[in-house]
């Protein structure tokens, strides 16, 4: 693993991370501080890595990795973007207090809790086994901070990728208590989303479950490439659901937002009405892989032109997330099924 001698360079660099996350202030109450945002940490994190440090964890905007592609829009369930995990001496303390700082603006406060006990479970806590990496300069035009591990890939942009939510595609997920979960998937922190989604199943009438359930065909986890206005999409149309139906996914989709903060959620429903709303969207739940074959659906699916939220409960919870506002804006470069 590679390290930073810890010598009067790196003590200066620390020094100078603290002063620069101290005077990020939260909110927007004091004229004489920037409010403090997870881009604004970004910003300032960028200012106090070494050659080195940039190095390793900088890349350009578009960069394209030889083996991975364009590494930007990249996204995995299990990978590293860059070698050097956030608690090493690569980074100093106050190098990884802006980066947990990062973490904690891109994430809704109330979720924290549930996020450090999936990190604890499947990484070791946060910072172990975890990278990051900056693409584009902070200071001078678009960047984009991403954050990857085990079960996570989460980004801030800025806006920098100005037609897609969250910054790109983004993953959750968490193994509660072992590999292969029990049915009712005990300690998992995500697994509510799935209740409720189930919940909604069977508000259905039998001819609406029929449309909604699929037999056969769930598409491998990682497909949540977009398949624009003319693509063909699994279960129910949503404009086949009453006004009760309407309003019980709408909720639905509220919580499927509430880990995260309150400008992504807002951009996700942003582009999500870009597209025509839930109405140009399917429902889907998969008969295969349903734990315990017991009727609660572990592996569901919302679906439009560009909006693509795949919860997949087996083994464990995965949720591959992918929300812009138009089909054709993304680079992607894992999704077979992407239409670019």
């Amino acid at each position: 693993m590679n390290t930073t001698p810890l010598n009067r360079r790196s003590f200066l660099r620390n020094a100078a991370a603290i002063t620069a996350l101290s005077a990020i202030r939260p909110g927007s109450l004091f004229a004489d501080a920037p409010a403090r945002t997870s881009e604004s940490i970004v910003k300032a994190l960028f200012d106090t890595l070494s050659r080195e440090q940039k190095k390793q964890m900088c890349f350009a905007w578009d960069h394209v990795d030889a083996e991975r592609g364009l590494l930007r829009t990249r996204i995995e369930n299990n990978w590293r973007i860059t070698k050097p995990f956030i608690n090493s001496s690569f980074y100093t303390a106050g190098q990884q207090a802006m980066i947990r700082a990062i973490f904690e603006e891109i994430t809704n406060p109330e979720w924290h809790a549930r996020f450090d006990k999936q990190l604890k479970d499947d990484v070791g806590g946060f910072g172990n086994r975890q990278s990051i990496a900056i693409f584009g300069e902070p200071n001078t035009g678009a960047f984009e901070f991403v954050l990857t591990s085990r079960h996570m890939t989460l980004r801030c942009d800025g806006d920098s990728e100005g037609h897609a939510a969250f910054g790109g595609p983004i993953l959750y997920a968490h193994e509660g208590e072992n590999l292969h979960e029990k049915p009712d998937h005990p300690n998992n922190v995500f697994w509510q989303q799935a209740v409720e989604a189930n919940k909604l199943y069977h508000m259905l009438d039998s001819k609406h479950q029929a449309l909604a359930l699929v037999g056969n065909g769930m598409p491998s986890e990682e497909l949540v490439g977009f398949k624009g206005r003319d693509g063909v999409f699994q279960g129910c149309p949503v404009t086949e659901f009453a006004a009760d139906q309407k309003a019980e996914l709408q909720r639905i989709l509220k919580s499927l937002l509430e880990p995260f903060r309150k400008s992504d959620r807002e951009e996700a429903v942003k582009c999500l009405d870009a597209q025509g709303g839930l109405d140009q969207c399917h429902l889907a739940f998969y008969k295969e892989g349903d734990l315990g074959n017991d009727g609660v659906y572990d592996n569901w699916r919302i679906e439009g032109p560009s909006f693509v939220w795949y919860f997949r409960g087996r083994p464990h919870v995965h949720v591959w997330v992918n929300v812009a506002d138009d089909p054709k804006a993304q680079k992607l470069n894992s999704f077979q099924d992407s239409i670019m």
